[in-house]
C-alpha cells in the first residue's frame, strides 16, 4: 500500500508569491519571518514598559555615590571628565616610578646580555692565543712539536652535531632580539626623562635646527636662566 500511496501524483503545494503590484515592497513576509519580527517588537516593548514603570515609582530622595562624578545633560548622565583627576605632585610621582621600573628593566636586560654573551662564543674562528717555547737546538724544537704541547685545534662548527648547533643558534637569536629590546627601552627611558622634565616649572623653549651645536633627530629644549635664592 505504501508503494501505492506514494505512485500517486500529488500537487505540490508552493509558497505564494509577491503580487505584481506589491514587487515594489520587496519579498512576501511569510510566517516565520513575521514571528522573528513580532517576538522582536514584543521585546522591545517590554524593556520600555519596565523603564516606564522604574521611572513612576523612582525615589525622589534616592542617592548613590556615582552621582556625585555624573551629570545628567539632556537627560543623559554623562561622567566628569577625569583630565584633573590627578595634581600636578601626584603626576610627577607616577612618572618617576614609571621611569624606574623602565630603568630596572634595562640594567636587568644588560645583565642578561652580559651572561649570554659570555656563555657564547665564536665555533668558526679558532683560539688567536698562541705559546712561545725556548729551545736550544733543533733536535729539542722537534721534540717539543712532537710532545703532548702542540696546539689542538678545537672541531669546526660545521663538525658539530645538529642539536649543539640549533641551540647555539637559537642562544644568538636571542642575543639579538634583548639587545634590541635594550634599545628599545634605552629610547622610552629617555622619551619619558624628557616628558618628566618638560613637566618641571620654568620658562623654557624648543631649539631650531640652526641653534644646536650637535644637530640630532631628537627635540632639543632649552630652560631660561633663574637666579636662585
Amino acid at each position: 500500500m505504501a508503494s501505492l500511496r506514494n505512485a500517486i501524483y500529488r500537487r505540490a503545494h508552493r509558497e505564494r508569491a509577491q503580487p505584481e503590484s506589491r514587487k515594489k515592497l520587496g519579498l512576501l513576509e511569510k510566517h516565520k519571518d513575521y514571528v522573528v519580527r513580532a517576538k522582536a517588537f514584543h521585546q522591545k516593548d517590554e524593556a520600555l514598559r519596565k523603564l516606564r514603570e522604574k521611572a513612576a515609582f523612582r525615589n525622589p530622595d534616592e542617592f548613590y555615590f556615582k552621582m556625585v562624578n555624573t551629570k545628567t545633560i539632556d537627560g543623559v548622565h554623562k561622567p566628569e571628565s577625569q583630565a584633573n583627576k590627578y595634581s600636578q605632585e601626584e603626576l610627577m610621582l607616577m612618572k618617576t616610578q614609571d621611569i624606574g621600573y623602565v630603568l630596572q628593566k634595562v640594567q636587568s636586560e644588560k645583565k642578561k646580555i652580559e651572561k649570554l654573551t659570555a656563555l657564547l662564543h665564536s665555533l668558526d674562528n679558532q683560539p688567536s692565543n698562541k705559546h712561545v717555547y725556548y729551545v736550544e737546538d733543533r733536535e729539542e724544537a722537534r721534540e717539543l712539536q712532537a710532545g703532548p704541547l702542540e696546539g689542538k685545534k678545537l672541531p669546526a662548527f660545521e663538525d658539530l652535531p645538529d642539536r649543539i648547533k640549533r641551540r647555539t643558534a637559537a642562544s644568538y637569536r636571542e642575543l639579538e632580539a634583548r639587545k634590541n629590546r635594550v634599545n628599545q627601552l634605552e629610547k622610552l627611558y629617555m622619551d619619558m626623562a624628557l616628558q618628566k622634565e618638560l613637566q618641571k616649572k620654568g620658562r623654557k623653549r624648543k631649539l631650531r635646527d640652526d641653534e644646536i651645536a650637535h644637530p640630532t633627530s631628537r627635540p632639543v629644549y632649552k630652560w631660561r636662566a633663574e637666579r636662585k635664592r
